[in-house]
This record gives C-alpha cells, structure tokens and sequence, in this order.
C-alpha cells in the first residue's frame, strides 16, 4: 500500500516561493508516476506537474511552465514541487499522486485519472 504524506503548503504574498514536499512509502519498483495536482474551491482537481521517477522526465500544464519545477530524491523516497513567483490563482489544495509506470489506466501524466494513490493534501493560499 502506497503512502504519501505532504507538508509545505503555507499562506504567502504575491510574488513569494514556497516549497512543498511529499514523502512516499510502501513502494519497491524505482520506475513510476507521481504528480502534483491542485483543487480550488468549486473547481475540479488539475494537474499542474509530474515527473517520471526512472527517467526523471518532467512535465508541467502550461499555466505553471516555467514558475513550477518538480523533483524526485530517491534517496529519500521525496516529491517535491517549487513554487516560484506565487501568484493569487495559484491559491488552492495540493495534492500529490502515484501510479507504477505499467499499471492501471492511462491518460496522460497530468490527468487525475492516471493515478491511483493520492496525499491528504496541503493548502496554498496566495495574497495580493
């Protein structure tokens, strides 16, 4: 059973950077998904960046290129997503996600659909 436990969500001005993390467990393949989705009060769930842990290949919505990056530390079984120049619209609950690479249905790295494991989540909250 796949665990992941996020922290680094946070209350910032416009303009700030944050940091979130989410530590995975209960895992053994070093080949898989995992993504960083948001959900804003009264929108669905999107996915704003995801990377391929075995061949660290990254992927973004376009609406976060170039302020987001995530990484993966396999030493320390760590998703983490930087936040830079934090913008009012990015206000939201983050949510970090898992799937294997070979398992499951498929819809693209940035679809919900894709991953079947899923973090509490942490909430950003972005002022002007």
């Amino acid at each position: 059973q796949v665990q992941l436990v996020e922290s680094g969500g946070g209350s910032v001005q416009a303009g700030g950077s944050l940091r979130l993390s989410c530590g995975v467990s209960g895992y053994t393949y070093n080949d898989n998904y995992m993504g960083y989705f948001r959900q804003a009060p009264g929108q669905e769930r999107a996915g704003v960046a995801a990377i391929r842990t075995g061949t660290h290949r990254t992927y973004y919505a376009d609406s976060v290129k170039g302020r987001f990056t995530i990484s993966h530390d396999r030493a320390k079984n760590t998703l983490y997503l930087q936040i830079d120049d934090l913008k009012p619209e990015d206000t939201a609950m983050y949510y970090c996600a898992f799937r294997r690479v070979d398992e499951g249905p498929w819809g693209g790295p940035l679809a919900t659909r894709t991953y079947d494991s899923w973090g509490q989540g942490t909430q950003v909250t972005v002022s002007s």
